[in-house]
């Protein structure tokens, strides 16, 4: 069974960068799309990003673009979010989900494809 175990959550302060890694095991495909996403308390959860391979595409919400950086190590089996410049709205519970044959495209990543998710990692930012 594939599983997915988020890491890197935390308090910083607003303007502050943490790394969000996403550790996946038991999947044999090499066709696969993570994605990334957030719930802040009371809200939605939003679609952030999402890296696919083996293409190697990206997406990223307009919330973080260009603060945001997804990337993988493939030898570690780990995805990582690069959260640069956080605001106080970023504080939410940060979950990164995956499919076998999910391709990025630039119109969004959507939560309701995905097979597998993950229990989540707490972001805080002060203000």
């Amino acid at each position: 069974e594939v599983q997915l175990v988020e890491s890197g959550g935390g308090l910083v302060q607003a303007g502050g960068s943490l790394r969000l890694s996403c550790t996946l095991s038991g999947f044999t495909y090499e066709s696969w799309g993570v994605g990334w996403f957030r719930q802040a308390p009371g809200k939605e959860r939003e679609g952030l990003s999402c890296l696919s391979s083996p293409d190697g595409k990206t997406y990223y919400s307009d919330a973080v673009m260009g603060r945001f950086t997804v990337s993988t190590d493939k030898d570690k089996n780990t995805v990582f979010l690069q959260m640069d410049n956080l605001r106080h709205k970023g504080t939410a519970v940060y979950f990164c989900a995956d499919r076998q044959f999910y391709y990025c495209s630039e119109y969004g990543v959507i939560a309701e494809a995905m097979d597998y998710w993950g229990k989540g990692t707490r972001v805080a930012v002060s203000s």
